[in-house]
């Protein structure tokens, strides 16, 4: 089992900055690629970015330029350093983790709220 605990959720102005973490603990040997996803009311939830065990980084298009994830392999945390935030941008950030055995785990979610 992987348990992932996200942090770093808040309020912030358009055009401010936040940074979101995720920590890992439990069978964190078997974790592979990292991601965080998105879900705002009403919505899909959707793919933000991810990364893989070696560094390898995918974004969302509406997120290039502005989004930066990262990973601390010994510390098993993810980060998402989210810069030039817009109200589109507000949702509930969710940390994801597959795995060698191909069973994903979520965290719980950390709500990040954009105003204009």
């Amino acid at each position: 089992q992987v348990q992932l605990v996200e942090s770093g959720g808040g309020l912030v102005q358009a055009g401010g900055s936040l940074r979101l973490s995720c920590a890992a603990s439990g069978s964190t040997f078997r974790i592979t690629d990292m991601g965080w996803y998105r879900q705002a009311p009403g919505k899909q939830r959707e793919l933000v970015a991810s990364i893989t065990r070696g560094g390898r980084t995918n974004y969302a298009d509406s997120v290039k330029g502005r989004f930066t994830i990262s990973r601390d392999n010994p510390k098993n945390t993810v980060y998402l350093q989210m810069n030039s935030l817009k109200p589109e941008d507000t949702a509930v950030y969710y940390c994801k983790s597959d795995t060698y055995t191909s069973r994903d785990y979520w965290g719980q979610g950390t709500q990040v709220t954009v105003s204009s």
